[in-house]
């Protein structure tokens, strides 16, 4: 091979060695921009860094559901009771007893006859009981059988019978035939528990009590003022938020709260007059139109379960109930 071949040789294979090297440098310079594709990652990761702020939001909105679910203060509890008693007060000026009686002896029996029936029931079957045996030495000589009958309409009259004519006994034989004025006598007698005692004293002597009947338990625990369902407990409880000159009235009007508008099985929500402060709102019906059909008595235009209402009852419009084998009013059970 000649030189001049031999440097036309060399030169071709200088001028091949650079193209080969080239797309190296090429591929390099691509691969660049990859580095910077990793360098344009990175605000993602600032991105996340400014979600930051998100998570600490998330643990304000934990605070706030904690505070909504405080538990109320025991301060803030007696001002809240103190304020439904007021507007039940208001609302029920005319509340009582709603046993008919005219001393401590019948309201007694009355209320023994009154477990597990309506007072209105009581009331019809009670006129024809006090004519017969109008005081604890006739009802305690009495023929049982002649006083089962007389009392048949209240239900359990076997036990009732038994109870009446034994508290009957036990005044004549141990109080001078006189119902004793405390609750330490009272509940010696047969069938007289705390709740007749407390009745009796309130109702008949003028002593301060509670009653914790089944109406008295069920609002007071829709209304938190207590979770006790034993009823002494429930007494004790309610007792220590009101003073006791408020305890018999606010017996009544609780009472008379429950038989009307604040029924165990649809509470009238929609008509009721202390919906704002009662924390079972909604438990009945919110409709106004259809909560008004719900209520009993006077507020619903029926007769209460007297049949010897107090004046200030008629005067608001309630009437006395039936007597006994009258047709009854639509709407007066409770």
């Amino acid at each position: 091979m000649s030189e001049t071949e031999k440097t036309e040789t060399e030169r071709t294979a200088a001028e091949k060695t650079p193209a080969k090297k080239a797309p190296a440098r090429k591929t390099a310079a691509k691969a660049a921009p990859a580095k910077k594709t990793a360098t344009k990652a990175t605000p993602a990761k600032k991105s996340a860094t400014k979600a930051a702020p998100a998570k600490k939001t998330a643990p304000k909105k934990t605070a706030a559901k904690k505070t909504a679910a405080k538990p109320e203060s025991r301060a803030a509890l007696v001002r809240r009771a103190r304020r439904i008693n007021r507007e039940l007060a208001e609302v029920y000026p005319y509340a009582h007893p709603e046993l008919d009686f005219e001393n401590p002896f019948q309201l007694l029996v009355a209320t023994v006859l009154s477990a597990q029936t309506t007072d209105l029931r009581v009331n019809q079957t009670t006129p024809a009981l006090f004519a017969a045996y109008p005081a604890p030495e006739d009802l305690a000589a009495a023929d049982p059988t002649a006083v089962e009958e007389l009392i048949r309409p209240t239900g359990f009259f076997r036990a009732k019978t038994k109870s009446i004519m034994g508290l009957a006994t036990a005044l004549r034989d141990d109080f001078g035939g006189e119902v004793p004025d405390t609750v330490k006598d009272l509940v010696k007698l047969p069938g007289v528990g705390r709740k007749t005692a407390f009745v009796v004293l309130g109702n008949a002597f003028g002593h301060p009590g509670i009653t914790v009947d089944t109406h008295f338990g069920r609002l007071v625990r829709r209304w938190k003022w207590t979770e006790e369902t034993d009823p002494e407990k429930v007494e004790a409880a309610v007792g220590e938020l009101f003073p006791k000159s408020e305890w018999t009235m606010l017996s009544h009007r609780v009472i008379f709260h429950g038989r009307r508008i604040c029924h165990a099985r649809k509470p009238a929500c929609g008509a009721c007059p202390i919906a704002p402060l009662c924390p079972a709102y909604g438990e009945g019906e919110t409709d106004p139109e259809k909560a008004r059909k719900l209520l009993k008595y006077e507020k619903g235009g029926y007769p209460g379960q007297r049949l010897k209402p107090p004046q200030s009852y008629l005067d608001a419009g309630g009437l006395p109930a039936p007597p006994l084998g009258a047709p009854p009013a639509a709407g007066n059970a409770g």
